[in-house]
């Protein structure tokens, strides 16, 4: 059954996860109107019946909600603070929804006084946001979750309400500190078994079955068996910085993580060998033996 929400729903940043959140809302019979920082990826969805705004400041015009998917807190400022922003001009009247995976403390601070606002972390891939099969986990006023609640449960199969702004973030980064730890444990096991003569694919499919994978080991360990790492599902790049700023929540906290620092470490060392834009299993090419090495 068609859902509806009050008013055209604005989505800014339509990568990976911005167009699979765009096209499920447009198959839902909402009015959507889309910016993106680079023009080509909005044809589609201008194909699909969405409205193609120059900049955020124009896409929000008129609309009930607005859901900011960029890359990380600079882009998230720019796109709410900066030149012909949603809040250059003043108050944003409908609810902000940053979905974009930034420090607790930064959506905060780029929020500042703007009254509705909501910080979601979003749990799934492409195709659970293309679905509407994402779990949802929100931070921020009560009374704007409510608002936007309908369209909420228009593209998650869970949607949770966690207390205040900043909440969603930090449960995002706990699921992706635990993301980014699984999948290089599952790397090294494969690299190890490999080096010491066994078969990598069998290895995989061995753990995938077994009752320490996790449905998200399952869905890597076919990327590292085929060892295909392009039309990422996550880059590389996003994973090292949301573990790098996992581990700064932990310092800030007084917490000491040696396994979230080393994932961090690691996935920033394989996005400084040019890994970045591939797939986040792609971190199994930062562990190749040093030259010199038997193996």
């Amino acid at each position: 059954m068609t859902r509806t929400t009050h008013g055209p729903v604005a989505v800014l940043g339509l990568g990976t996860m911005g167009a699979g959140l765009a096209g499920r809302l447009l198959d839902q019979g909402i009015q959507v109107r889309v910016w993106n920082r680079t023009a080509d990826r909005t044809a589609p969805l201008a194909e699909a019946g969405a409205h193609v705004a120059a900049h955020p400041a124009d896409a929000v015009a008129g609309t009930s909600a607005a859901i900011c998917v960029v890359a990380d807190g600079e882009a998230l400022g720019a796109v709410l603070r900066g030149p012909d922003g949603v809040l250059a001009k003043g108050r944003y009247p409908g609810v902000l929804i940053c979905a974009s995976t930034v420090s607790p403390e930064e959506v905060v601070q780029i929020a500042g006084d703007a009254p509705s606002v909501l910080d979601v972390g979003m749990l799934g891939n492409r195709d659970h946001a293309r679905d509407g099969e994402l779990r949802l986990f929100a931070g921020g006023e009560q009374q704007a979750f409510n608002t936007v609640r309908p369209l909420l449960e228009t593209l998650g199969k869970e949607v949770v309400h966690l207390g205040a702004l900043g909440s969603g973030m930090r449960m995002k980064l706990l699921l992706n500190l635990l993301m980014g730890i699984e999948v290089q444990a599952m790397a090294e096991a494969s690299e190890l078994a490999a080096a010491c003569g066994l078969d990598r694919q069998l290895v995989l499919k061995t753990i995938a079955g077994s009752g320490f994978a996790s449905p998200v080991m399952a869905f890597k360990s076919r990327r590292l068996a085929a060892g295909r790492f392009e039309e990422p599902d996550f880059r590389l790049r996003l994973m090292a910085k949301d573990l790098m700023l996992a581990s700064k929540q932990a310092a800030a906290v007084g917490l000491s993580l040696p396994l979230a620092n080393a994932a961090a470490e690691t996935h920033v060392r394989a996005t400084e060998q040019g890994l970045g834009d591939q797939d986040c299993a792609a971190v199994v090419r930062a562990l190749t033996p040093k030259p010199g090495t038997d193996t």
